[in-house]
């Protein structure tokens, strides 16, 4: 059934075990990533591919006829494709953690206005120079930054003597993002060169272009530690979905939950957007897919979301650079085009409902 507020309760019908799923998924993400690594503006043959990741892993000679295919695979792609797949995991399991959170089937990652505060730091750097103490990391760092100055704002204009309520969360994240998306906007229009908006635009869609190994180990850090968290309380979230008084009725205590929660959402999509840009549609769209399959049981969601996010960002991010090479379209314009269409099919579709009829 559907909860009032906007979810699908976990009292939905019962769904087929997703071991199957998770298998499946399992075996496609590793397959995606390989022919990522594979096609491109430079070709690489399949076998060749595992050649490089292998002599790269292990440290492994490379003919000196070989090197520059060597380089694009494992300096290049590698850290891309994998960056690719930590994002898609991320943005997927906090949309799903996100949506119970507020209990609202159109949250998503960005609803709390981490990204618009990701995104003035972001463009601070790229218009105005600032944070050039940090060098390469200047963006990623200004990027962090704004996020938890947004994270900040919106939990100590949102929070009451009873706790954080949904409605209150949603409503002062919605407010706040407009208010840092003029922010931005202004610092766009002000910029002293056209590259300089043109590249901060690119980024506020989303892009994994400038992407290098040091990019990958902390956001695969804390992919890995949010959705373990979120595992953990898979039952929690279940209980929070179909409202705080039966929730407070099996046990679980909303308002510090909601908190937590607040916090671990906010913490991950700010290191993701920090690296990887604003790349929407990725964490309001996979949790609605994989509710269709799976039920609305969070132990499931939790164990297929991650994985679909992942495979999915892999192919975007593939055909962002593949499209229109050597010219790289933002990923956010693909997740829309893909994103826009399916929620009209899932509108469209009587067998799924978002809310109250």
């Amino acid at each position: 059934m559907a909860t009032a507020s906007g979810t699908v309760a976990p009292q939905s019908p019962q769904r087929r075990s997703p071991a199957l799923l998770v298998v499946a998924l399992a075996l496609a993400l590793p397959a995606s990533m390989l022919c990522a690594l594979a096609l491109g503006a430079a070709r690489v043959p399949f076998g060749d591919v595992l050649g490089y990741v292998g002599a790269g892993v292990s440290g492994g000679w490379i003919d000196a006829a070989d090197l520059p295919d060597y380089q694009i695979v494992w300096q290049v792609r590698l850290p891309r494709v994998l960056l690719a797949a930590v994002v898609g995991a991320g943005l997927a399991a906090v949309g799903v953690a996100s949506q119970a959170l507020v209990r609202n089937a159109l949250a998503d990652p960005f609803v709390l206005g981490v990204s618009s505060g990701a995104s003035v730091g972001a463009t601070a750097v790229i218009v105005l120079g600032a944070f050039a103490a940090f060098g390469v990391y200047a963006l990623s760092v200004a990027a962090f930054l704004g996020a938890l100055g947004a994270t900040a704002l919106v939990y100590l204009a949102a929070r009451t003597p009873q706790g954080l309520t949904p409605l209150r969360l949603v409503l002062t994240g919605t407010a706040l993002a407009y208010g840092f998306s003029a922010i931005t906007t202004v610092l766009v229009f002000l910029a002293p060169r056209g590259d300089a908006a043109r590249s901060a635009l690119f980024w506020l869609l989303g892009s994994l272009g400038g992407v290098t190994w040091p990019s990958v180990p902390l956001a695969a850090a804390a992919v890995v530690a949010g959705v373990g968290y979120l595992l953990l309380y898979a039952r929690a979230l279940n209980a929070l979905a179909m409202g705080d008084e039966t929730a407070a009725a099996l046990g679980v205590e909303p308002a510090p939950l909601r908190r937590r929660l607040f916090v671990v959402s906010a913490a991950v999509t700010g290191c993701l957007v920090a690296v990887s840009g604003a790349v929407g549609f990725v964490g309001l769209m996979v949790p609605h897919l994989v509710r269709m399959v799976t039920g609305a049981d969070h132990r499931r969601l939790l164990a297929v979301a991650p994985l679909a996010g992942a495979v999915l960002l892999v192919w975007v991010d593939l055909l962002a650079r593949t499209l229109v090479a050597p010219q790289e379209l933002p990923l956010g314009v693909l997740t829309a085009a893909i994103g826009v269409p399916v929620f009209v099919w899932l509108i469209r579709r009587r067998a799924y409902v978002f809310g109250g009829r």
